[in-house]
């Protein structure tokens, strides 16, 4: 939580943190916008592999695309760069089995799975 204190010369940013579990990450993410504020090195995001990230990407990608009206192997054809496929071979195609599984995952998140993001993953 970020509460702005008001001086006479100069304006000061504050940052609030609760000491639950999520505090460390609540810090780490205040070092990296202090970093950024004060135009030093921001320090990678650690909450996201590259692979996540990526995967991320394309859930959102296929989503876009489910909603501008494309078809799945529409999707799949752009994400995955394949050819169009006959019906038979697009229906027993891992490809298919990936972009319903980008979409289901892209629907969770846009329902509020987004807010996982945010957080590192703990162990038990």
């Amino acid at each position: 939580m970020l509460r702005h204190a008001i001086d006479a010369n100069t304006t000061q940013i504050a940052a609030l943190v609760p000491l639950g579990i999520d505090g460390f990450d609540r810090i780490e993410s205040i070092y990296r916008l202090l970093a950024a504020l004060h135009g030093r090195m921001v320090p990678a995001d650690t909450r996201l592999t590259h692979q996540q990230r990526m995967r991320a990407r394309r859930m959102l990608q296929a989503f876009d695309g489910e909603r501008d009206g494309a078809t799945q192997q529409e999707i799949a054809q752009v994400l995955f760069s394949i050819g169009q496929l006959s019906r038979d071979d697009w229906q027993a195609s891992s490809t298919r089995h990936a972009v319903k599984s980008l979409l289901r995952d892209a629907r969770a998140m846009i329902a509020g799975g987004y807010r996982k993001l945010l957080r590192h993953r703990r162990r038990p």
